[in-house]
């Protein structure tokens, strides 16, 4: 049975509906400002979490431990 003109139209219709909508969709997910504003939340999260706060106490560490070594390796070549 052959499809009428206007059953044709309201597939169109329909598909060119479904497609903007996939279209907003992926314009939403792929969007760079809620792209940098989910790894800014991911970033804090972690950095509060205690295995962040292990990393930040760890390389606190470690750039001390470099600035003084500098400084006692500057004041023994005086």
């Amino acid at each position: 049975m052959p499809r009428s003109p206007e059953q044709i139209q309201q597939e169109i219709d329909a598909a060119r509906e479904s497609l903007a909508a996939t279209l907003d969709e992926l314009a939403f997910r792929t969007s760079p400002h809620r792209l940098s504003e989910q790894g800014k939340a991911k970033v804090q999260e972690f950095l509060t979490s205690p295995p962040g706060k292990a990393l930040i106490a760890a390389v606190g560490s470690l750039a001390a431990l470099v600035i003084v070594r500098k400084i006692v390796k500057a004041v023994r070549n005086r």
